[in-house]
């Protein structure tokens, strides 16, 4: 199971919220390309960045930053935030994003996610944030009518073979994963399911790992020192 250390990209600098919430945010670096760099020597495979302030706005907002990032690494990056036209997609795979998560428009316009899929693959992949089973769209600030199952179901249909699971009340808590959820999502002819949302220590992460989650994300609990990542990628089996 892959370890994604996450970086949340708001007004520029490196934050993480609580429960999705913009009004509880906590800055945790001003520097966001450093904070990649710092996880990428500490043996990370990948790192995950959204742009935060891109979300709410339904556009990219933070180019700059993670343009930064990207070029401070070598390895993969993946970004979500505001990307809902085809062209802010396309944008960010020729910077040298790896994989791009869309959200909001697997909920309002699913046949972009389908064209998306058909020209760029599995560097396609979707978020799917949900607050008590139902998805959260634009940047968290609204609920949809669609169970995340439903959501996730459509989505296969639509060739997505990658889906970001987030429980948005576990969210930034150091709580633990909702396991349940998860294995409800878990199939074998369905998507891979990454987990994020309420990841506190290396025991959530072997628990996800026996679950069977492809990878998980981790945000607050690598700032906060609740988890250390190199030895956490060490019971994993994935360091040194």
């Amino acid at each position: 199971m892959e370890l994604i250390p996450a970086i949340d990209i708001k007004g520029g600098v490196c934050v993480r919220l609580y429960q999705g919430d913009f009004a509880q945010t906590t800055v945790y670096d001003p520097s966001p390309a450093m904070v990649a760099r710092r996880w990428a020597e500490q043996g990370a495979s990948r790192i995950h960045v959204v742009d935060l302030d891109g979300a709410r706005a339904g556009r990219p907002v933070n180019t700059d930053a993670v343009i930064a990032i990207v070029q401070a690494v070598t390895i993969p990056v993946q970004l979500g935030g505001g990307l809902r036209r085809e062209s802010d997609i396309a944008a960010a795979l020729s910077i040298g994003i790896d994989r791009i998560i869309l959200g909001t428009v697997a909920v309002h316009d699913p046949e972009l996610v389908r064209r998306m899929v058909s020209r760029f693959g599995n560097s396609i992949i979707v978020g799917v944030d949900a607050r008590h089973g139902r998805v959260a769209t634009a940047g968290w600030t609204e609920t949809a009518n669609i169970e995340a199952t439903e959501l996730i179901r459509h989505m296969a249909e639509v060739g997505v073979a990658r889906v970001i699971y987030t429980d948005i009340l576990r969210d930034g808590t150091l709580t633990e994963p909702n396991y349940a959820a998860l294995r409800a999502l878990l199939h074998p002819d369905g998507p891979a399911i990454v987990a994020s949302g309420g990841i506190a220590s290396i025991d959530h992460l072997l628990q996800l790992a026996e679950l069977g989650v492809e990878a998980t994300i981790v945000g607050r609990a690598l700032y906060t020192g609740d988890i250390e990542l190199t030895a956490a990628l060490v019971a994993l089996g994935r360091g040194d």
